[in-house]
């Protein structure tokens, strides 16, 4: 079957729905986007595997030509819940209108690998009988919108990929050589239940909440006056107390209380570091006020990731794209790339201000120049 058109392939990958979520009600498998985009390459000469990371849930790793180095392509094939009442099409039909393409994918991130392959066909032309001097990996994961299950599973696997990785986030082609942590904690206190008409009936644990509460927020002024990185546009780390639940009624003392908060380390700051210093926080607060606490993190936490200045794939992103590397707040599969020994960056098409929301797009103008970008990458690294 002959390869569809860029246009025809972008949709159809945006047509199959692939949501990742926390909630397993709008959980959805990946396996159809996996397939089709497999099926793809096949017919492209690539030798494809699938990688099963969970059940309904796959990694693609696609590689064309062999032996040591060579360039990593990746991306994520799933995307985020989304509400079709408020968009103005339909979030699985690609759309285009005002110079865009809208479709739920289309910037974070599955349209990526509609232009990859679009890169990649001339070079396939003009190099049919010579291969590749060294491999291109087309690497597909799953669930990087809720867990990271499909890059920690390769990093945790410690298959080396190649020399260079380059994910195709959202980052306005721009090089992105640093991002913050993301680290999301739950802190449960049991306390005991009384008549509010009389203290000594019970233990509050809304009233401990408080005093952990004033714990992390003097932390996160410690934290601060301590890292400072004035590459990000906020240039400390972050600790938001996001949600808190507990008790049922103003005349019951509260027995029970719950807490879930966001901190967002720099570079240099280790995830299991920081949350040994709630843990020693935590512990006297429990004592004092003669309540149970329980604290574990909602997830794995994605590490803070910093590529250097002076890496060869730093220096050629910029030569290819004229924008010196920068940082950004939001995470990404990055930091798993890099354990597996790959120089690695963030460069992508789309921008972060439209993904995660109604109308999702893919400004046109952006596919060329992209597209020019990933062909100057493979070149250098593979031909």
């Amino acid at each position: 079957m002959p390869l569809p058109p860029l246009k025809q392939r972008f949709a159809e990958l945006i047509a199959i729905p692939s949501v990742s979520c926390t909630q397993p009600a709008l959980d959805q498998s990946n396996r159809p986007v996996v397939e089709l985009l497999g099926n793809w390459l096949v017919d492209l000469g690539f030798a494809c595997e699938m990688q099963p990371v969970a059940p309904g849930k796959f990694n693609l790793l696609a590689t064309l030509g062999s032996g040591p180095g060579g360039l990593v392509l990746a991306g994520h094939t799933d995307t985020v819940p989304y509400d079709e009442a408020l968009w103005k099409s339909d979030p699985l039909g690609l759309d285009e209108r005002d110079g865009r393409w809208f479709g739920l994918g289309s910037c974070d991130m599955k349209g990526f690998f509609a232009l990859v392959i679009e890169a990649l066909l001339p070079l396939l032309h003009a190099n049919q009988k010579r291969p590749f001097r060294q491999p291109l990996i087309l690497l597909a994961t799953c669930d990087e919108e809720s867990s990271m299950a499909g890059a920690r599973a390769l990093a945790e696997a410690g298959r080396p990929l190649g020399r260079a990785a380059v994910i195709g986030e959202p980052t306005n082609l721009k090089p992105i050589r640093l991002h913050k942590g993301v680290m999301m904690e739950r802190i449960d206190i049991l306390g005991q239940s009384g008549h509010s008409s009389d203290p000594s009936l019970g233990r509050s644990a809304l009233e401990a909440m408080q005093s952990v509460m004033g714990e992390l927020q003097g932390l996160r002024s410690q934290w601060q006056r301590e890292f400072n990185n004035p590459q990000f546009s906020v240039p400390q780390p972050t600790l938001n107390l996001g949600c808190i639940h507990g008790g049922d009624n103003p005349n019951r003392i509260c027995g029970q209380c719950a807490l879930e908060f966001d901190l967002r380390p720099l570079p240099g700051m280790q995830p299991e570091a920081l949350r040994q210093a709630i843990r020693e926080r935590l512990k006297p607060v429990a004592e004092r006020h003669n309540v149970k606490i329980d604290y574990a993190p909602l997830f794995p936490a994605v590490p803070p990731f910093e590529e250097s200045a002076q890496s060869e794939l730093v220096r050629l992103a910029e030569g290819l794209t004229g924008h010196a590397a920068e940082a950004v707040a939001f995470g990404t599969e990055a930091p798993y790339l890099q354990q597996l020994g790959c120089q690695t960056l963030v460069l992508g098409p789309g921008d972060i201000a439209c993904a995660h929301q109604p109308d999702e797009h893919l400004e046109l103008d952006r596919i060329e120049p992209c597209v020019e970008l990933l062909r100057g990458l493979i070149r250098h690294y593979c031909l």
